[in-house]
């Protein structure tokens, strides 16, 4: 088997490469000559080992390799050998031999490409970061999330259409986040902001979407436009998401007190031919209809009130972007009446916005403390029929010593019969830290905070207002 150590010792070099320059930015002489002999060995292009050349510009130069960092990482299933009738024959062994060697260049090939996308997302470096920059590593960040097995996007949380496939790779998705937020706290933004050719390039994150909220009001003029024009856009994206999401069950029971609407869309025509089975001619071998028959579509449906109350601390920017954008698709269903409150210290009525979840995010004052309270304050006059009512409390509870209070006044209002939905967090990580004090005290009370994908919110909200 002369292949196998060269071919270990090739993939060793490709990974030690890796951990020295994730580690220390300055090349290793050695290092750099050994893995660009080995690349050049495989038949990969060289561009893999510079790490400010992006994967996109290497799939653009090579599309063959796109289909290779797909999945790149994902673990193979063992699907067993050993199908042969025969054992111990020379041919079986040399057969074996054979794939061996095989999988151990296929090995080497692997790392190779595991180490770019890995160095390119890992190694940021320091200093100012700029708009081109910022881009080309969420690019990348998207190649790493394709070669774990995920769409672009989910492992960053937001807007996963997936349940928390963050779980499936431990410790990846807070980590790019992280990684995310440095790099656009390390922006000019208000300069790239205010160069509408830089803006563009931009592409629209949870992380980007706070820097924006916290700086909108130091800006102006071009800069503004441009950061509104990236707020929306990040809006629509997720709400899009989130559309599906709630538009998957259909709400109500059928109302068959209501006559069916007597549209094309509505006939029911299997019903339409048993019924008129008596009319067929056999000898004209033709079916005479003297009557149509309709499905009902109405659905029975008792108006209810969902009353959203969302901290808007910066911890909780995430929940509040989704969870605001959620009331106004749920705002928009037939008899749903929505009030949506934001909170720190003040409270805050967003209601005449509920429809519009980028107004209600340009009002936001993101920061400052929690003083949950003065939501309740605000959020008990809104509950006409207890029966008909569902509050969702969007916190991590973490309250200005006053757990008590707050929390007396939630178990009145559930005792009252209102449907009380506590969130600690309603990302694709669902990773937010919630008050145990609260955690504990929720779950004596039969209703358990809600953390994890957001689809967890929209089973219960759909689940209460069938």
């Amino acid at each position: 088997m002369p292949r196998a150590v060269p071919d270990d010792n090739r993939r060793q070099v490709l990974y030690w490469r890796l951990l020295a320059r994730l580690f220390d930015p300055e090349e290793q002489a050695g290092l750099e000559s050994a893995s660009l002999a080995v690349v050049e060995d495989i038949g990969l292009p060289p561009a893999l080992l510079d790490p400010q050349t992006s994967v996109d510009s290497i799939v653009q130069r090579h599309p063959e390799l796109a289909a290779e960092f797909d999945g790149l990482m994902v673990p193979e299933t063992e699907t067993g050998t050993g199908t042969g009738t025969g054992t111990g024959t020379d041919a079986g062994t040399e057969a074996s031999a054979d794939e061996g060697a095989r999988d151990r260049a296929a090995e080497v090939r692997r790392a190779a490409l595991v180490s770019k996308v890995l160095l390119n997302v890992f190694a940021t470096g320091s200093g100012a970061v700029g708009a081109a920059q910022l881009s080309r590593w969420q690019s990348d960040a998207g190649w790493l999330e394709r070669a774990l097995g995920c769409r672009p996007g989910e492992l960053r949380g937001g807007r996963g259409t997936t349940p928390d496939l963050g779980s499936l790779v431990p410790g990846i998705g807070p980590e790019l986040g992280a990684i995310e937020a440095d790099l656009v706290q390390r922006m000019h933004l208000r300069e790239v902001l205010a160069d509408p050719e830089l803006a563009a390039r931009l592409t629209p994150s949870m992380s980007l979407i706070e820097q924006l909220l916290r700086d909108k009001d130091n800006l102006s003029g071009v800069a503004l436009a441009n950061a509104k024009a990236l707020i929306r856009r990040f809006v629509d994206e997720v709400a899009e998401v989130l559309r599906t999401q709630v538009e998957k069950t259909t709400v109500g029971a059928l109302d068959r007190s209501v006559p069916p609407k007597r549209v094309f869309r509505n006939l029911d025509l299997d019903r339409t031919i048993w019924k008129n089975l008596t009319n067929y001619n056999p000898e004209e071998e033709r079916l005479y209809v003297d009557r149509l028959y309709y499905r009902h579509t109405a659905r029975k449906t008792t108006p209810q009130r969902l009353i959203v109350v969302v901290d808007q601390s910066g911890s909780m920017l995430d929940s509040m972007v989704n969870c605001t954008i959620l009331a106004s698709i749920f705002a928009g269903l037939p008899k749903v009446d929505v009030h949506l409150i934001a909170y720190d210290t003040r409270a805050l009525d967003l209601t005449p916005w509920v429809n519009e979840p980028f107004e209600v995010l340009l009002r936001t004052k993101l920061g400052g403390g929690n003083d949950g309270p003065v939501a309740m304050a605000m959020a008990r006059p809104k509950i006409a029929e207890p029966k008909n009512t569902v509050m969702v409390w969007i916190s991590d509870f973490y309250e200005f010593d006053r757990s008590q209070p707050l929390f007396e006044a939630i178990e009145e209002v559930h005792r009252s019969g209102v449907k009380f939905i506590p969130v600690g967090s309603v990302t694709s990580s669902g990773r937010q830290e919630v008050n145990p004090w609260f955690r504990e005290r929720f779950k004596a009370l039969g209703t358990p905070v809600i953390s994890g994908h957001i689809n967890k919110l929209v089973h219960e909200l759909k689940t209460f207002l069938a």
